[in-house]
C-alpha cells in the first residue's frame, strides 16, 4: 500500500530538547529505524543484531567497525536522551528506537534523517529512491518539501536539522546532510567516497565508448571505400 505524504495535524513534542549525538550514536539510531522498516518481524533488535546491522557493508556511509561494547555505550546514552527504549517481555533483552517522539518530527521528516544518517548526504532524488524501503513518497517535490521544513525549522522547536550543501562539480542537483552530530560546513558538496568512485568509472566507461565508436568509425569508413560507396555524414 502506498502511503501519502501528507503530514498528521499535530506534532510530536520531544520531551527535551534533541542532544547532539556522537557518530556511533548516530549509527545505532539510525540501524534501529532501518530494521524497524525493512525487517519487522525481527524487530526490536537484540544487542547482536543491532551490531552487525551497525557494521554492515551495504548502505553505510561511512563503513564502520563497531565493538559490542561501542554499541552497548551508545545504547544507554540514546535511553538517557530518550531516543531508545529497552522492549519487555522477552528473555534477551531487545531494543528499539523512539525518533519520531524524542526528536519531535513526522514520520517522513524521520524517515529522510535516518536515510541520512545511514547513507550520508544526499539529494532528494537520491532520499525519495533509497526510502522506498521505508516510505513510499508521491515524488521529489514532497520529499524537498519536508528538507525544506527540516532545514526551516524554528528555534523554539529546537532549530534546523538538516543543511543544503554547496553544489558539486558538474552536479545537477545539491545534497542534504543531517545536523544531528552538530553542524557541518554547508560549502562541502558531500560527495561520498562512493559517489567520487562511481564518476570516475563514469568517465572511464566515456572514455572507452568513444574510443570504440572512432575505431567502428575507421572500419565503416574502409568497408565504404572497398565497396566503392559514400562515407556516411560522421559530423
Amino acid at each position: 500500500m502506498t502511503l501519502t505524504s501528507s503530514p498528521p495535524t499535530t506534532l510530536p513534542a520531544p520531551a527535551t530538547p534533541a542532544p547532539v549525538l556522537t557518530p556511533i550514536e548516530a549509527r545505532v539510531l539510525g540501524t534501529l529505524m532501518e530494521k524497524a522498516r525493512t525487517v519487522p518481524d525481527s524487530y526490536p533488535l537484540t544487542l547482536n543484531t543491532l551490531l552487525l546491522g551497525c557494521n554492515q557493508k551495504s548502505s553505510r556511509e561511512p563503513l564502520m567497525e563497531l565493538s559490542e561494547a561501542d554499541v552497548a555505550g551508545a545504547l544507554n546514552t540514546l535511553k538517557d536522551a530518550n531516543l531508545v527504549r529497552e522492549s519487555s517481555g522477552s528473555r534477551t533483552t531487545r531494543f528499539e528506537h523512539n525518533f519520531q517522539r524524542g526528536i519531535g518530527v513526522y514520520e517522513q521528516a524521520a524517515v529522510l534523517l535516518g536515510l541520512l544518517v545511514l547513507r550520508g548526504p544526499q539529494t532528494a532524488g537520491e532520499l525519495r529512491l533509497n526510502t522506498e524501503r521505508w516510505y513510499k513518497f508521491a515524488d521529489i517535490s514532497s520529499v524537498e518539501g519536508f528538507l525544506e521544513e527540516l532545514q526551516d525549522r524554528s528555534l523554539e522547536k529546537g532549530g534546523p536539522l538538516v543543511v543544503k550543501l554547496a553544489r558539486g562539480p558538474a552536479a545537477r542537483e545539491q545534497r542534504w546532510a543531517h545536523l544531528l552530530c552538530g553542524p557541518v560546513d554547508a560549502t562541502q558538496t558531500g560527495v561520498s567516497r562512493s559517489s567520487e568512485g562511481l564518476a570516475a568509472n563514469s568517465t572511464e566507461r566515456i572514455e572507452r565508448l568513444e574510443l570504440e565508436v572512432a575505431k567502428l568509425r575507421e572500419t565503416v569508413h574502409k568497408l565504404c571505400l572497398e565497396l566503392g560507396v559514400s562515407p556516411p555524414d560522421q559530423g
